[in-house]
């Protein structure tokens, strides 16, 4: 690891900080996605009942 210096704890404490909410938002994205896609698969079921039905 290369030496930091005086500011070690602070350095290391941002890129944990900033490597944790790139995390929070992958996992935000990730599970928005699934939401939006199973509601979209719900909307397009009820197109298709109402045009073959």
């Amino acid at each position: 690891m290369p030496d930091l210096g005086a500011y070690t704890t602070e350095i290391v404490s941002a890129y944990l900080a900033s490597l944790s909410l790139l995390g929070v938002l992958i996992c935000w994205i990730w599970l928005r996605a699934r939401r939006v896609k199973r509601a979209l698969a719900q909307v397009e079921t009820r197109l298709k009942r109402k045009t073959h039905g």
